[in-house]
């Protein structure tokens, strides 16, 4: 029977990842895939907050609504895409990791860049999940 669970991994021979992401992600055969587009920071209002790090904690609380509209939870998961325009305070934006995340930390990319959709959007995060 083939696995039928996302499985998670570091391989040996491959340095260990320098933060909290994991550089293999594999999805099961027949698992349907999810792909949100990037989610901003906007408050309950829709207002955009000027601080980074409030937009990081609206921007995870929109993406735990967005995966809970189609019964998803962080555990499905996947790969994780983030753009910033600042430097992202990574004490900060790891606290809101783990309490999304815990130690299962899916695969990760982030980029600097020098302007989102909005010019005062300051992270994007766009997420892709499977249900398995």
């Amino acid at each position: 029977m083939a696995n039928d669970k996302i499985t998670r991994k570091n391989p040996a021979g491959v340095p260990e990842p320098v933060g909290n992401y994991t550089h293999i992600t594999k999805i099961p055969r027949n698992a349907e895939l999810y792909v949100t587009s990037g989610q901003i920071g906007l408050d309950e209002n829709g207002k955009l907050p000027d601080s980074l790090n409030r937009q990081i904690t609206y921007t995870f609380q929109n993406i735990r609504a967005v995966l809970e509209s189609e019964q998803l939870s962080a555990a499905d998961i996947i790969k994780v895409n983030i753009w910033a325009t600042e430097k992202i305070d990574w004490d900060f934006m790891y606290s809101e990791w783990s309490a999304m995340f815990g130690d299962d930390d899916p695969a990760m990319t982030i980029g600097y860049i020098k302007e989102l959709g909005w010019p005062e959007i300051k992270v994007e995060i766009e997420i892709w999940a499977a249900k398995v």
